[in-house]
């Protein structure tokens, strides 16, 4: 009989479970679940900027999905499950008390949103990462140095130190804190005491400044100079972290009976969703991955041998055995990019939502017909407005922007920025606005395609993976034609469960290393984009003013 395993993926708004075929990579079923509390917006706010989930959505759609996937195998799949592994969002920590519960799961903090996980994207922690910035440069070593040399209010410290600052009764009961990708292995292995979390190499290494060059984490005598609330954090968190291709447990008795599955199943190490994806996508030396969603992630594997030395520059860090054990692991991205065409739908919304419904007060059209109604025209503005962009000349493109609408991440990890859009005259239309942004989003994966190679990293090719690589064609050439490299598409739109998967498989001892999983599991590609070179010479000269308007942005506006 053959093998099976699960991967599961958590992303920003829903968790996936893959039902793969360990020997082969064919997937038998999948499911996708929303977070309930998340979905209605619960512990957020936006005009802060704070993004919250709370812990049980995580379990509640674990326990959903799986089973749910499970029930669309054939009889005997289930019983020959023999490994499972996580991907998550990152960095997205809580606090936990000693038993590594997070306090969100204390009824005491259950509606406390500094209970909660905090969620990637959350920036309300950017006084503490521009503090953490600024302390660094007078420290005995400089602790950043290998995530980019900026540390980010997207970051497992400057989260933590935020919190303890706002919530006194929430820093009163913390004894630890845990990365999303560790707690969810933790918890189908039964672990009780924080301090039997297994740690992963990949959120610790590129988001908590962890490093073999000063055993683990920076000091306590560092985390103290940052803020005493940070007091004894050190010694009750950990020193080492493991690659997510090693075990850490079995399934627990608990966990086996809700998810109808055997003990004996391996749980793999978690690691960040974009990384994991990489290996999904089939990542090799001098290949960008580009997890392409909200935002971006974007991912790079390196030999010691062409690292070396150097400390990339700008980057979300450079991590042994983060992607591929026995090889760095790099990480860059973008805060904001399908966000950043959601951002413009929202505003082509507005009259449709809050005028429309009002200008049917007839009796022959119900509340229910009224709503399906508003619903299908929205899911078509950015449809239609791709349709019409993509017959716009770039030479009658006069609209430019900076995709800067959640801040930047790299190059140089800038929380504070926001998007400028410039160009309008009274003949602007929306589908010129909406091309403007798409070419920013573009310009975006520029700039970090050159700080890669700017710094001694080869770029050869680029893979793109997720929905909108899948379904935008528009997006996608342009992208091809801006950096003026080819892409190609990965085949699945489940990539970062199949490399979840695929870590689950060497886990469990199928495959003795990651690269032979990739080798047999990969799904291909699906189409590959190669640059047109009249629009590249064009666009070539709109990046240009693409720069300065960032530094315009950056050094008047927003500094």
């Amino acid at each position: 009989m053959a093998k099976y395993v699960i991967g599961l993926d958590y992303g920003s708004d829903s968790a996936r479970a893959l039902i793969v075929n360990a020997e082969t990579g064919e997937t038998l079923a999948t499911s996708v679940k929303y977070y309930p509390r998340w979905k209605k917006g619960l512990y957020c706010n936006p005009k802060i900027n704070q993004w919250r989930q709370h812990p049980k959505d995580y379990l509640e759609v674990l326990e959903a999905t799986v089973t749910e996937a499970l029930s669309k195998c054939a009889a005997g799949v289930a019983e020959n499950v023999v490994g499972i592994a996580f991907d998550t969002t990152g960095s997205t920590p809580a606090f936990t008390d000693e038993t590594g519960t997070p306090l969100a799961m204390l009824p005491e903090f259950a509606e406390n949103p500094n209970a909660m996980f905090v969620l990637w994207k959350d920036h309300t922690a950017i006084k503490e990462a521009e503090e953490i910035n600024e302390k660094t440069k007078s420290a005995k070593e400089n602790y950043i140095k290998y995530e980019g040399g900026i540390y980010s209010a997207e970051w497992f410290w400057a989260k933590a130190l935020h919190v303890l600052r706002e919530d006194p009764e929430v820093a009163n009961k913390a004894y630890s804190i845990v990365e999303y990708c560790e707690w969810l292995p933790a918890v189908l292995t039964g672990v009780s005491a924080s301090k039997d979390i297994i740690r992963s190499r990949c959120a610790c290494g590129h988001k908590a400044m962890w490093h073999k060059d000063w055993n683990g984490l920076p000091p306590e005598e560092y985390l103290e100079s940052l803020d005493t609330k940070l007091k004894g954090f050190r010694s009750r968190l950990f020193d080492e972290t493991e690659t997510a291709d090693r075990p850490v447990g079995h399934l627990c008795k608990e966990w086996a009976e809700r998810l109808g599955l055997k003990e004996s199943v391996v749980i793999a190490g978690g690691a960040y969703d974009c990384h994991m994806g990489a290996v999904g996508a089939g990542v090799t030396p001098h290949t960008l991955v580009r997890v392409i969603g909200t935002s971006t992630c974007d991912v790079m594997v390196a030999s010691y041998d062409e690292i070396g030395n150097n400390c990339i520059k700008g980057i979300c860090g450079q991590v042994d055995g983060s992607v591929i054990p026995g090889m760095v692991g790099l990480e860059a991205g973008q805060s904001s990019f399908g966000d950043v065409y959601a951002m413009f739908r929202r505003v082509l919304e507005y009259p449709i939502r809050n005028i429309l419904p009002s200008m049917f007060t007839d009796t022959n059209h119900s509340k229910e017909d009224i709503n399906k109604a508003v619903e299908e025209i929205c899911d078509k503005i950015i449809v239609t407005l791709t349709k019409d962009a993509e017959n716009i000349p770039i030479s009658e493109s006069t609209m430019l922007a900076t995709d800067w609408i959640n801040g930047r991440r790299s190059p140089d990890a800038n929380q504070l920025l926001k998007g400028t859009i410039s160009g309008f005259t009274l003949g602007t239309t929306a589908p010129q606005i909406f091309r403007a942004l798409v070419e920013a989003t573009a310009f975006g994966t520029k700039a970090i395609v050159d700080r890669f190679e700017n710094e001694g990293v080869r770029i050869d090719n680029v893979i793109g993976i997720g929905g909108i690589a899948l379904k935008s064609p528009f997006v996608m050439q342009t992208m091809c034609d801006v950096i003026n490299k080819p892409i190609k598409v990965c085949n699945t739109d489940q990539a970062c469960a199949l490399g979840a998967a695929m870590f689950a498989a060497t886990a469990a001892g199928i495959y003795s290393k990651v690269e032979d999983a990739i080798a047999a599991m990969n799904s291909g590609f699906s189409k590959e984009y190669v640059p047109n070179a009249n629009n590249v010479k064009s666009y070539a000269e709109i990046y240009k003013k693409y720069l300065k308007l960032g530094e315009f942005t950056e050094k008047e506006l927003y500094k």
